[in-house]
């Protein structure tokens, strides 16, 4: 079973690219994240196409989910249990499913925006309510993964220049330590450092020529459960995926599954 990730920074602008990526890498499962879309809105017709199911959730604001799978779409739930609001909303930023008998989670963590903000103390009551997931989804003998943008870099080494990000949000020890609550709730981050980069980042702003010079973070992640990171056969981040026009500023993460 092949599985992958991707913030498509608006499923609508990155159409044409989402289709041609699902006809050449072929993924049993993709988790999609920062749709930009309504769920009635979604492309479903389109993806159907290539013979995906689609469970969507959004609003049509910058955020948004769905998995794309066609090895089924079981027990399908929309947000994290007990997941907090902002502002009085319960924003669309988790949906879960079982593919395959596979139970997967894509997730788009909240950005935060800066440190002392209300956004950065919402963010690490969300990270609270998905380690709850966790716990309740992830302990038992089924493969279970959340996949997603993390907004989050688990290390120094994840991000081009620590120096740049001193004091911002992304790298702060709160949020490598909601981080870590993953881990120890028996999570491992499955996909291996270095890959065919010495630093495989998965996220490069458009500004400043950040791709071109390399200026990096490797948000978007993959953490398994025991079962599903023992069934891990390969993994690596789609860089050429982020070259050309109309690029999402994100690069999708690939795992390769060896699973009955």
């Amino acid at each position: 079973m092949r599985v992958a990730t991707w913030n498509v920074n608006s499923v609508t602008a990155r159409l044409p690219r989402l289709l041609a990526w699902l006809e050449g890498s072929r993924p049993d499962v993709l988790c999609l994240q920062e749709l930009k879309t309504t769920t009635e809105a979604f492309p479903a017709a389109e993806v159907g196409a290539l013979g995906y199911e689609v469970a969507a959730h959004g609003t049509g604001r910058w955020n948004g989910v769905a998995l794309l799978s066609r090895v089924g779409l079981a027990d399908v739930v929309r947000d994290l249990p007990g997941q907090p609001e902002y502002e009085g909303v319960v924003e669309p930023r988790a949906v879960g499913a079982t593919c395959g008998g596979v139970r997967l989670w894509s997730v788009y963590v909240p950005n935060g925006r800066e440190v002392g903000h209300p956004h950065y103390a919402y963010k690490l009551e969300w990270f609270e309510a998905l380690r709850r997931t966790v716990e309740a989804e992830g302990t038992g003998s089924v493969p279970f993964a959340v996949l997603g943008d993390y907004n989050v870099a688990p290390t120094d080494e994840d991000v081009w220049d620590p120096a740049v990000f001193e004091g911002s949000t992304h790298v702060t020890e709160p949020e490598r330590k909601a981080l870590a609550a993953l881990r120890d709730a028996g999570l491992a981050d499955v996909v291996p450092r270095p890959l065919k980069y010495d630093r495989p980042y998965t996220y490069w702003d458009y500004r400043e020529l950040g791709f071109p010079k390399n200026k990096g973070m490797r948000i978007d992640l993959v953490y398994g459960n025991p079962a599903f990171a023992g069934a891990v056969s390969d993994a690596y981040v789609d860089r050429e995926e982020r070259k050309g026009k109309g690029a999402s500023d994100h690069a999708p993460v690939v795992v390769d599954l060896d699973v009955a």
